[in-house]
């Protein structure tokens, strides 16, 4: 699957039937998500650190992009992935990389470190010219931490998000937005919107409700995965 098609898949969806992306964090889990029939995937940065013993937003980048060309060659489908806020490679560079690695989409967040946001009218520069280097070769998936470090005004949330769609961003990730709030985004949203769901067909279901176009896990399943293993050796130990 290409670009474009990947890009396809988030339009023209009926009213409650978004695109669900499963996040792999290594190359087995890769298989499994894959062998169960979804048609792409999207990884985790925190789900990839932990897997890699990092703490989230602590992973070199060379060994963020490696487990992602991994994850990338272990299956047919396309993946798409979290690279966090680029790791201050030039557009040029990080486009590179990200094709070298073989996806068809990245997410890029607008905070620095988890605490601080961004200034959004510079990210909206810098996600053009990243957009101009990938011309169709990726989706953007933008991310916007209004929720998860700034005040979590749904009104700041928009307007970032209509800078980034204007500045060439497929989609765009309001995180930890607050469920009661999505009408509102949605409302004020041109274009797909991508929302976090835990592992549970629940979550997912009333997400599509209320209007997410896309839908990601984070790292909810790699903590799902270490949990039910952590319960097998429970259960053997005792």
């Amino acid at each position: 699957m290409t670009a474009a098609t990947f890009r396809a898949l988030h339009h023209d969806r009926a009213a409650g039937d978004p695109l669900v992306l499963p996040g792999p964090w290594d190359a087995a889990s890769a298989r499994v998500l894959a062998d169960a029939g979804f048609p792409a995937l999207a990884t985790p940065s925190a789900g990839v650190a932990a897997s890699l013993g990092y703490e989230d937003g602590a992973t070199p980048p060379d060994e963020m992009f490696a487990a992602v060309a991994r994850i990338v060659r272990a299956v047919s489908v396309p993946v798409s992935a979290d690279v966090e806020g680029g790791y201050g490679l030039a557009p040029a560079e990080l486009v590179g990389r990200l094709l070298e690695a073989g996806v068809v989409g990245c997410n890029l967040e607008d905070s620095e470190g988890h605490a601080t946001l961004k200034d959004p009218q510079r990210h909206a520069d810098w996600l053009a010219e990243v957009r101009a280097e990938a011309g169709d070769a990726l989706v953007i998936n933008a991310r916007v931490d209004t929720f998860l470090v700034g005040a979590g005004d749904p009104a700041d949330a928009v307007e970032r998000a209509r800078l980034y769609v204007a500045a060439g961003a497929d989609c765009v990730y309001p995180i930890l937005a607050p469920l009661e709030v999505l009408p509102v985004l949605r409302d004020g949203i041109a274009g797909p919107i991508n929302m976090a769901a835990g592992p549970d067909r629940e979550s997912v279901a009333e997400l599509g409700r209320r209007g997410a176009t896309r839908i990601t896990f984070g790292p909810g399943m790699q903590r799902y995965a270490m949990g039910a293993i952590g319960d097998l050796a429970a259960g053997l130990r005792a």
